[in-house]
């Protein structure tokens, strides 16, 4: 459910952003135009909240519609990680839009996902092989 309530958050967040971001955005220098660094992070970080609620929602139900035990720590690294994930690519995506030379940031935030994507998907291979293996032929 953490991850579920989380998500919802997230998402509440992208249109808070996008609230403010609608602000200005018909002044075609706002941020320094539309093409500019700022902006373009800007308003990646406003998506990433978007996409990465969306993913977490997804795994919060992916675990309840079948029923896995999270207990495991496999499951507790996926799922914390994927949070981790949400929590710091719009963060980096506002810090690198102000400081360029921040980009190195975006490791944290690529690793924590990718990190949580292949723990899914192995952990959910290995819960489908484990039901198919009691499955009569």
């Amino acid at each position: 459910m953490l991850n579920i309530t989380f998500g919802w958050i997230w998402i509440t967040l992208g249109f808070l952003t996008g609230a403010a971001l609608g602000m200005g955005f018909h002044r075609d220098t706002f941020m320094g135009g539309y093409g500019s660094w700022c902006r373009r992070l800007t308003r990646l970080g406003h998506i990433a909240f978007f996409g990465t609620g969306f993913l977490n929602i997804l795994a919060g139900l992916t675990v309840l519609a079948l029923k896995l035990d999270t207990s495991t720590i496999g499951w507790t690294v996926s799922l914390n990680a994927l949070i981790i994930g949400a929590i710091a690519m719009p963060l980096c995506c506002f810090i690198a839009a102000r400081w360029k030379r921040a980009k190195p940031i975006f490791v944290l935030p690529v690793l924590s996902l990718s990190l949580a994507g292949i723990g899914f998907s192995l952990l959910l291979s290995l819960h489908a092989l484990a039901r198919t293996a009691g499955a009569a032929p």
